[in-house]
């Protein structure tokens, strides 16, 4: 068998959540960069372009789950990303 010595030296994948996530509101397409909290799921969102009250789709957590470009925390920690 073969043997890598420099093996130790290639990056992990890392479990540390994405904690940004971009939110596109579904009545105007406004896209805005949101901050995650990572001890909540956020439920409502307000649209700063056209001041909507954003919730999530049926059977979506949050708001991020749904609209956003990253799940939140506690998905991805799920999903393993």
């Amino acid at each position: 068998m073969r043997s890598y010595p420099d093996c130790a030296k290639i990056p992990t994948v890392s479990t540390v959540p994405i904690l940004e996530s971009v939110l596109t509101c579904p009545a105007c397409g406004r896209a805005s960069a949101e901050r995650m909290p990572t001890d909540a799921c956020l439920f409502f969102w307000n649209c700063p372009a056209c001041g909507a009250r954003v919730k999530p789709k049926k059977g979506d957590c949050c708001v991020f789950c749904s609209y956003g470009s990253v799940p939140c925390p506690p998905v991805q920690a799920a999903r393993g990303d």
